[in-house]
């Protein structure tokens, strides 16, 4: 299996590392950056992405900006490769209309990069709710606090996308990892709720604080936080039912459910010295696999659309200050 990757940024880097190293495929890389070989082979790369496809590779990792994402993705379409979009989709609907199209037309496989959904205890949480274990769900609410000059310590933090909204960034796009795991949870959202912006002392233009509430078709609410100045690190996701509570953070990495009638909480998954590059792995197999059989991903393209319309909302409605609905 040929492949190509498109941006090689921090996320680019992993999923070359990992082609290679866990599946034994070697990547072609598109960039404008030069670029030191590994220890055992040097890395193939091109400065476009015509010269890239016309290897005409069976997939495509687009890891590129944010706000390149949807013109790079209709590229590889064209060219009937099978695509790994890194979230988010975009920075706006420009362009997707035609994808769509290109994607369905030639019944091409694809799935987006939020690679949470391959974390064990988000996995465990979508269980226990699928399973019924605390009943019928009322409330959630996520957190995700992050410093973001220490996401990539060797570089200006001020000149990565995340910081540039230019770019597509800022911590409603770049942290969308909540919205798609809560949607993933729960399904549709109805409406949206927030206030967004730049608050802390960091040396950007893209907004760095989301208070988000959202109401699902179904009618549970939830409330989602993301901020990128927060330190130490902190994830959390607590969902709440008629029956009791499931309950994660990124301190413990454990799985609790708290049962309403024994009144105690009881451990379902602790996770001891998790390498998070295991998820990153499970991903790629998934996507790899689906190619080979042509399946249906996880969390294709569609999808995608679907949680960018909710994160577009979200902006949307901190500007307007209104509750905005989401179609």
């Amino acid at each position: 299996m040929k492949s190509v990757i498109i941006g090689y940024g921090s996320i680019g880097k992993r999923h070359y590392q990992n082609l290679y190293s866990k599946f034994k495929i070697q990547s072609l890389v598109c960039t404008k950056k030069n670029i030191v070989h590994n220890n055992k082979k040097q890395i193939q790369h091109f400065s476009s992405i015509e010269k890239c496809l016309q290897t005409k590779p069976e997939i495509g990792f687009v890891t590129n900006v944010t706000s390149a994402h949807v013109k790079t993705a209709i590229q590889l379409a064209n060219s009937s490769c099978n695509i790994f979009i890194e979230k988010p989709l975009s920075n706006s609907f420009n362009g997707i209309k035609n994808l769509l199209n290109v994607v369905k037309q030639k019944k091409l496989i694809t799935l987006m990069g939020c690679v949470l959904r391959f974390h064990p205890c988000i996995k465990k949480i979508k269980k226990l709710i699928d399973d019924g274990k605390i009943g019928r769900i009322i409330y959630a609410r996520s957190e995700n606090g992050t410093f973001l000059p220490d996401w990539h310590p060797y570089e200006d933090y001020r000149q990565s996308y995340a910081s540039r909204k230019e770019l597509g960034g800022g911590v409603v796009l770049t942290c969308i990892h909540e919205i798609d795991y809560l949607y993933w949870f729960f399904g549709n959202v109805k409406e949206v709720f927030a206030i967004t912006g730049k608050f802390s002392d960091l040396d950007i233009n893209a907004d760095d604080l989301s208070s988000i509430l959202l109401r699902f078709k179904n009618n549970v609410v939830a409330e989602i936080h993301l901020d990128f100045f927060q330190r130490p690190n902190f994830r959390s996701c607590k969902v709440v039912g008629t029956k009791g509570i499931i309950y994660w953070d990124s301190d413990r990495n454990s799985v609790q459910v708290y049962d309403n009638k024994k009144k105690k909480w009881i451990e379902k998954l602790k996770l001891k010295k998790y390498d998070i590059n295991e998820m990153y792995v499970d991903e790629l197999n998934h996507f790899i696999k689906c190619v080979k059989e042509k399946k249906k991903t996880i969390n294709d393209i569609f999808d995608g659309v679907k949680i960018l319309k909710i994160a577009l909302s979200i902006l949307q409605a901190s500007k307007t200050k209104k509750m905005i609905q989401v179609k």
